[in-house]
């Protein structure tokens, strides 16, 4: 598996982020008010996961605060779930994170993503106060780690 840096102009990116979205409407309704921000368009940090040349799983960071990067679009096929995948891509962010010059990584999530919840507790992420507009979704989790 190889991992590597891109941006959101990436057609494999989008197309694993079209994945996401259907299986994010699978757990949570299309409706979902967690799906406002799911927002793709100008993400200049993207990683994804590669295996024999083809993307099997993504990820983002974008700029929150002056010392805070947000992780965004975490993505595995799942088919590939429970191979360290998303722990290979979470760890590249956190990696372009700090080179970056930014100290924390935060996120969202919504409470239907059992497999996303396992990984960011085995990778120390904590639960936070729930952040700017998701003060007012009742399903949403907020998760940091200080890097």
């Amino acid at each position: 598996m190889k991992i590597i840096r891109t941006n959101s102009k990436n057609p494999e990116f989008k197309r694993l982020v079209e994945l996401l979205k259907v299986d994010l409407a699978g757990r949570d309704g299309k409706t979902h008010p967690l799906s406002q921000f799911n927002g793709i368009s100008n993400l200049n940090y993207v990683v994804l996961a590669l295996k024999k040349e083809k993307a099997i799983g993504c990820g983002a960071i974008a700029e929150y605060h002056f010392n805070a990067m947000e992780i965004k679009r975490m993505y595995v096929l799942p088919e590939l779930r429970g191979q360290r995948v998303g722990e290979k891509i979470l760890s590249e962010l956190e990696n372009w994170s700090k080179e970056l010059g930014y100290s924390r990584c935060i996120l969202f999530m919504g409470s239907k993503q059992p497999e996303a919840a396992k990984l960011y507790q085995r990778n120390n992420y904590n639960s936070i106060e729930k952040y700017g507009k998701l003060k007012t979704i009742p399903d949403s989790l907020c998760l940091a780690k200080d890097l």
